[in-house]
């Protein structure tokens, strides 16, 4: 099969990644293992079921780190974003430069060029975005100390990208522009090396002033489908933008997603985003296992088993080191060094860029190629190794416990409430103003941009939809408040919820009794109905209108609500196990239960009680 069309190669590399994950899976591997084998198995040097050209397919799939990126830039907000700056540019510069000058020095040693050995230590001193961000949430260790400083690396490093595509035509002694860079052939000389500033500049006024007015004109038209188009679009737009004016995509991606973090779509984009995220990086780890080139690496095993050990002995004990300096624990360190001792998807980049500037040769481009994906194969297996054999006996020789919570930083509230009008407004005040932060999801735009204009944290989101409430913290949430007017939808989201995110503990506001009752079925034991609180409190300020002290007019309020609760549950007890659905006449029957039941409840201490009071 040498020719194959786009679709016939999507459908071929997704059939792939459908039939070796679970495979893989199964044995406890990580599922990027499963993509790669499966590009090596259909790829050129296997079944050649992809033709034998996979440039553009890898052009196309890189969109799945730009969506990544900005996925993880939504996470960040920018005062946060502040507070690590310090362990990016520590970290990050730190592993950079000890990395690159280890790598050219060994190279150079080697007998290589000079421009060819720093070149490709500048490109091996990257690491995969796509693979390390993926382990990270597969493990659940995003939000952990390892997660921060991997991050805080790979930020730094994306960040790299763009001196070195800008010093590459400078040690190749060769003048290079793209011609789709169409915003820099129009900028006067003097202006151009200022291109990457004016990027960030326009990035951070579109994202304040045309961004979130679109999005709010946007959702105002009530089409879920409108706005999964808007996303996309805003994500496209902003990478060709970036391109246009030669800053890396990738970067704008997340320069993109850190302006729209503090805005109340930062859900909504999220889980709208994420689907196409995940299968665009599926195809992209597919197609990286496709480039592998079998006849090049047998061409000369031994220079290739040589560079690929090397590189990644030296990145990782230039992470342990530095990271040492900075204080982690000792299989913190490990995780994070096994983590990103790998070359990063960006060397694909860089490395065909220094090809075209005639750098590297055919040869030698097929090489450093190969060597790159080896390294992305190897990393999954080297955290698999690190977390059955190597962190068990650090934690038993160090007695250290594995640390589950990263303290401050880029932690997520442990509270979500659904619904934010009269009712769940209400209970969010009383959390504020007791210091209770909390995830509020809502999906009336006039009421969300009124809120947040008076300093509530409100998001767009429509919680019945499943993306929603993952985006918003359900997985790591302690609370979950449906306050939604529909007891249709809370019973949707309640009963989601519950096969989900088991932890969470469900609050939900009824209407009525009858709501209640269907609630209670359902295994819900916190039940708040509307009409019951009020109700009472109208009935004590009553009783304290006829003279009765206030103290004892509520307590007779308060025992009146537990006896309502407790009959509400006896009646919905009946109405479970006689399977009965009401009608007005039977309603009013059970009305009638209560009041004669009232009558019985209240002792004649507290009806003398009373009585005295009235006289």
């Amino acid at each position: 099969m040498n020719e194959t069309s786009t679709a016939q190669t999507a459908l071929i590399f997704l059939g792939a990644a459908i039939i070796m994950v679970p495979l893989v899976r199964k044995l406890g591997l990580s599922s990027v293992i499963g993509f790669i084998l499966g590009g090596i198995i259909i790829g050129p040097f296997g079944l050649k079921l992809t033709g034998n050209d996979t440039h553009d397919i890898m052009q196309a799939t890189e969109f799945g780190v730009i969506m990544l990126l900005f996925l993880v830039g939504l996470e960040i907000e920018p005062r946060k974003f502040w507070k690590i700056r310090k362990k990016i540019i520590g970290m990050g510069l730190g592993q950079m430069a000890i990395t690159v000058s280890l790598l050219f020095l060994i190279f150079y040693l080697a007998d290589w060029r000079t421009d060819q050995a720093l070149v490709a230590a500048l490109c091996f001193g990257l690491s995969s975005t796509a693979i390390v961000l993926q382990t990270l949430k597969e493990k659940n260790i995003f939000r952990t100390e390892v997660g921060e400083a991997s991050f805080s690396i790979l930020l730094f490093q994306d960040i790299a990208v763009i001196p070195i595509l800008a010093l590459l035509p400078i040690i190749a002694k060769k003048s290079d522009k793209d011609e789709n860079q169409l915003l820099l052939q129009y900028l006067p000389d003097w202006l151009q090396p200022f291109s990457i500033i004016l990027g960030v500049l326009a990035l951070i006024i579109l994202g304040r002033y045309i961004f979130v007015p679109f999005l709010r004109y946007v959702s105002r038209s009530g089409m879920n489908e409108l706005l999964t188009a808007s996303s996309l679009f805003l994500v496209i737009g902003v990478s060709e933008l970036m391109h246009a004016v030669g800053l890396s995509p990738a970067l704008g991606a997340f320069i993109a997603g850190v302006m729209l973090a503090t805005s109340e779509f930062r859900h909504e984009l999220e889980s709208q985003i994420d689907p196409f995220k995940g299968l665009l990086l599926a195809v992209f780890f597919v197609s990286v296992g496709s480039t592998i080139n079998f006849t090049v690496i047998m061409g000369d095993p031994m220079f290739i088993f040589t560079t690929t050990v090397v590189v990644l002995i030296v990145k990782f004990l230039v992470l342990v080191g530095v990271l040492k300096f900075f204080k982690l624990k000792l299989y913190q360190n490990f995780l994070v060094a096994f983590g990103l001792s790998q070359i990063g998807e960006f060397a694909f980049v860089l490395i065909n860029y220094s090809t075209k500037l005639y750098l590297f040769d055919p040869k030698l481009n097929a090489q450093l190629m190969a060597i790159t994906a080896i390294t992305m194969c190897v990393t999954p297996i080297l955290l698999l190794l690190n977390e059955k054999f190597i962190e068990p006996r650090i934690h038993k020789i160090k007695n250290e416990e594995p640390e589950l919570e990263l303290e401050g930083n880029i932690k997520q509230q442990r509270i979500i409430i659904v619904g934010f009008g009269h009712f769940g407004s209400t209970v969010g005040r009383l959390l504020r103003v007791n210091g209770i932060g909390a995830t509020v999801l809502d999906n009336d735009p006039e009421r969300i941009n009124l809120l947040r204009s008076k300093g509530f944290k409100v998001y767009y989101g429509d919680a019945s939809k499943p993306g929603i409430l993952r985006s918003a913290g359900a997985e790591n949430a302690d609370l979950l408040i449906l306050c939604l007017d529909s007891p249709e939808k809370n019973k949707f989201i309640m009963e989601y919820a519950r096969e989900h995110f088991p932890q969470l503990k469900i609050f939900v506001r009824a209407k009525n009794r009858l709501d209640a009752y269907d609630f209670i079925n359902n295994g819900v034991e916190n039940i708040y109905r509307e009409t019951l609180g009020t109700a009472v409190n109208m009935a004590v300020d009553i009783l304290r209108a006829t003279g009765m002290r206030a103290y004892a007019a509520r307590r007779l309020g308060q025992r009146f609500m537990v006896i309502d609760k407790a009959m509400t549950r006896k009646l919905a007890k009946e109405q479970l196990n006689d399977k009965v659905t009401f009608t007005m006449t039977q309603y009013l029957d059970r009305e009638a239960e209560l009041l004669a039941e009232d009558s019985h409840s209240f002792d004649e201490s507290q009806w003398n009680e009373y009585e005295e009071y009235q006289n």
